[in-house]
């Protein structure tokens, strides 16, 4: 019982500290896991150790591939790609099932780009399509925004499904395709049937955030977009299904399925499609590789200081006995995990904070109970995306992008995060099923 007492007044303090005090997260979870491992009684000398222990673990076995995604991502964006991207499927797709395609851009361009960016890109061509088509502003927004958030929340290599990953020793190419097995239902259900209910919100988009879209010319291609967008997941998950059909694969093949890899490949090939192909100098490809690693900074120090707890509940063995107590409680593991992961998320806001905290808490469940690893990302990737409200970034960006009163972001952006949490765990809790029996 002491233990449990420790462990949640260390969770605890850390709410109030990121929550009330709006400390910067790693400096917050260094205070957790030092008062953590006083309250467990660790040897004082060895507390200092178990922190730098855990963020260089963490740290060292995702940094570059969370590093490489940022680049990659951001360099989707610069070239028009992801703009190029939206508007084929918009056109594709006809007037009548714009919400269809706007559906399929969120996905699409949200696995390679990070939330926020995805967000900032895509809006103004949801601005441009309501002034087109005089459609409601919230209802062709919530299936886009649907898609940008389950892919962010639940796909490789987002930050946060890369930390847990980590945490979890889960395979990188395995849980992606878990992943999209499991986001293509909950993103139908989130995305356009959720918007149908939502046309009668009406929206007051701020005249600032009108901007302006870039002219077709200036475009890349829709196949080398596409392509180009889409290639680390076509890698992973290629590489993925041939280890899974051929167990005694050789080296080359498991050299070119690790992640680390992958997105190597994928950023040079893009840097030679949407770059060089297109007469650009080196030197104006790589401008925006430095603004993507300074924006994904922040997010390596919430992962570092999520590090930096783990392991101290690790080493003072209450990691052991909170897994006992937890998997001795009627509940399958899979729901505990998106449980607490949920309860994190509305008290802190950030999903990536959320979800990393929660693998700390219950990473030992997955040996206890013999839960698969990959969807354990998921299930605490569908609880870290649960009851966005006041406290995060996300719900107040929405609100204020497109003019709404708190009732309404209440009603729409609140209640499509939860869609997505909720329907996310029963769509990983169906395919646990079919895993186990296989």
């Amino acid at each position: 019982m002491l233990a449990l007492f420790s462990v949640l007044a260390a969770v605890g303090l850390l709410t109030v500290l990121i929550a009330w005090g709006k400390v910067q997260p790693l400096i917050a979870f260094v205070i957790a896991a030092l008062v953590a491992g006083l309250l467990l009684g660790m040897p004082l000398q060895k507390i200092p150790g178990a922190i730098e222990k855990g963020v260089g673990d963490l740290l060292g076995s995702l940094i570059v591939i969370v590093c490489l995604g940022a680049v990659f991502g951001k360099l989707i964006a610069d070239s028009g790609a992801a703009q190029r991207i939206a508007t084929t499927l918009i056109k594709a797709s006809g007037p009548a099932r714009v919400p269809v395609a706007l559906t399929i851009t969120g996905f699409v361009v949200g696995i390679p780009l990070y939330y926020n960016v995805g967000f900032v890109l895509l809006v103004p061509l949801i601005f441009s399509l309501v002034y087109q088509s005089g459609r409601p502003a919230v209802a062709l927004a919530v299936p886009l925004l649907a898609g940008l958030s389950i892919a962010h929340g639940f796909l490789p290599p987002h930050p946060s499904p890369v930390a847990l990953v980590a945490q979890f020793h889960a395979d990188m190419g395995k849980t992606l395709v878990y992943g999209l097995i499991v986001a293509v239902p909950t993103l139908i259900i989130a995305g356009p049937v959720f918007a149908m209910s939502l046309r009668h919100i009406r929206a007051e988009p701020a005249p600032m955030f009108r901007t302006e879209l870039r002219p077709d010319a200036e475009l890349p291609g829709a196949a080398r977009s596409f392509f180009t967008a889409l290639l680390p997941v076509m890698l992973l998950a290629a590489a993925t299904l041939l280890q899974m059909a051929w167990p005694g694969a050789n080296g080359t093949l498991s050299l070119l399925a690790n992640p680390m890899v992958v997105m190597l490949l994928s950023y040079a090939v893009a840097v030679f499609t949407l770059g060089l192909s297109r007469k650009q100098p080196l030197p104006d490809v790589m401008k925006g590789a430095q603004e993507a690693l300074r924006d994904i900074a922040p997010i390596l120090l919430i992962i570092a200081g999520a590090g930096a707890l783990k392991q101290v509940l690790i080493e003072s063995g209450v990691s052991a006995q909170l897994g006992a107590q937890l998997g001795s409680l009627p509940m399958p593991p899979l729901v505990l995990a998106w449980l607490v992961a949920t309860l994190i998320r509305i008290c802190l806001g950030s999903a990536t904070v959320a979800g990393v905290t929660a693998a700390g808490i219950v990473g030992p469940l997955v040996q206890s109970s013999g839960v698969d690893a990959n969807l354990m990302v998921l299930a605490i990737g569908a609880g870290s995306l649960m009851c966005s409200h006041v406290n995060d970034s996300g719900f107040w960006m929405f609100k204020e992008y497109f003019g709404l009163s708190l009732k309404d972001t209440f009603r729409s952006w609140t209640l499509m995060e939860t869609l997505v949490g909720v329907f996310g765990l029963i769509f990983v809790m169906l395919l646990s099923l079919l895993v186990s029996k296989g």
